[in-house]
């Protein structure tokens, strides 16, 4: 297993959870994605300024298994790693409760990029994340 190379702390919100009182499965998908943004963002790059020059990540595939549930209040950490797989980036990320570093969900996202309406390699997400990719 490869390092993580990013991580973003969150805090679950009331509103997150449902009748049972634990984090409704749907948003264990909105904080990996709010991650990978975060992540594009730091490496020097803006989801909603690529999408003004006609250029897409989105998302292929995605597979969660979920472990623990997380609740209302409870303070997380989503963190990830990268890898190229032909014309995708995969995007392991790992959802950890703080302080005890309890596993809650491990997340697969299989990303492509879409040039001007058009399927690519994504080159431009290579340069992006070079420091990232071996």
């Amino acid at each position: 297993m490869k390092a993580y190379i990013f991580e973003l702390e969150m805090k679950v919100r009331d509103y997150e959870c449902d009748l049972q009182g634990i984090v409704n499965n749907a948003n264990y998908q909105h904080y990996m994605e709010h991650a990978r943004h975060e992540f594009l963002e730091k490496s020097g790059a803006n989801f909603g300024d690529l999408h003004q020059q006609g250029i897409d990540a989105v998302v292929a595939k995605v597979e969660i298994e979920y472990k623990v549930s997380l609740t209302s209040g409870d303070r997380f950490a989503v963190r990830l790693y990268i890898v190229r797989s032909g014309v995708k980036l995969i995007f392991f990320q790992d959802i950890y409760r703080l302080p005890d570093n309890k596993l809650c969900a491990k997340g697969k996202v299989e990303s492509v990029c879409v040039e001007n309406g058009r399927l690519t390699r994504g080159d431009l997400f290579d340069k992006i994340f070079a420091s990232y990719l071996t």
